[in-house]
């Protein structure tokens, strides 16, 4: 099925790997992606797809266990944020240049919400590093990105699905894919090729992570990791019913959705699984599309 595409990927932490194994997926049916909007790690993805550098990413995140996610991670347990997300950053470097947005070879936007202003900001010209650190900026967990005028964070805060800014071309269809949705978590089946041998080690890291992290939480012994957890639990909540809003009324073409349940904001390194999980749910989503018109 030959079919041009204007594709939207939603943040959503780890579970934003999932838009791998969608994108494999169009790629294999036909479908041609002429422009991608995203948000947070759909920013990311979006923009490793626009620059060509899939394969290599998807190679390298493969490679993750725990104890790898932690090296990636620059904590600095400030009031604005528990992590610079310089090296993650520097990392994607690999995969994301530092090149212009207006240089890809198809359109892009990725978007950031500026706190000072209240209000939603796109990139669709100039870094496409910067775009995505902006886009990924998680409220109380990566810092912010400053400019002389704004202070921008996760664009996910005011729409985690930007159909709106996604361009259109003619006889496209809009297919947006969601994952943070609530239905029923899909696990594939994904055979262990090894264990962990750095598990002793990520323990480690987590109690000196959890130590760190009380020092700026409440003193009160009942609710300090809780605090945290508050915190992000209420913004994911909010996220979820603003997300419901803008598909009410951009309603796309195709809306492929992936649990929110399926992994932890953080996991990583359940990669494999993701992409998996991902490329089943893109599946099943075009199939019921074609149905449709047959």
């Amino acid at each position: 099925m030959k079919k041009n595409v204007a594709l939207v990927l939603s943040g959503g932490g780890a579970r934003g790997i999932a838009h791998i194994g969608v994108i494999e997926e169009l790629e294999k049916q036909g479908f041609v992606i002429k422009s991608i909007s995203g948000t947070s790690m759909g920013a990311l993805v979006g923009g490793v797809y626009a620059v060509g550098k899939m394969q290599e990413y998807k190679n390298w995140i493969y490679t993750l266990d725990k104890f790898d996610v932690f090296k990636l991670v620059d904590f600095t347990f400030s009031a604005q944020g528990l992590v610079k997300g310089d090296r993650v950053l520097n990392k994607m470097k690999e995969f994301i240049p530092d090149i212009n947005i207006e240089d890809l070879n198809i359109y892009y936007a990725a978007t950031a919400t500026d706190i000072s202003r209240k209000e939603e900001v796109v990139f669709t010209k100039g870094s496409l590093y910067k775009a995505v650190r902006a886009s990924i900026s998680i409220p109380t967990v990566f810092t912010p990105v400053k400019t002389e005028n704004s202070i921008l964070v996760d664009g996910g805060v005011i729409n985690n699905v930007p159909i709106n800014h996604v361009k259109r071309t003619k006889d496209d269809i809009i297919i947006a894919v969601h994952v943070n949705a609530d239905v029923p978590i899909y696990k594939p089946s994904i055979p262990k090729i090894k264990e962990n041998k750095n598990h002793s080690i990520y323990l480690k890291k987590i109690k000196a992570f959890q130590s760190n992290l009380y020092k700026i939480l409440p003193k009160s012994k009942t609710d300090k990791l809780g605090y945290f957890h508050l915190i992000n639990n209420t913004v994911g909540i909010l996220t979820y019913q603003v997300s419901k809003m803008i598909l009410e009324k951009y309603p796309p073409d195709i809306l492929i959705n992936i649990s929110r349940n399926s992994c932890g904001t953080f996991d990583f390194y359940k990669a494999e699984e993701l992409v998996e999980i991902g490329r089943h749910a893109a599946v099943r989503s075009l199939k019921e599309y074609k149905n449709k018109l047959n």
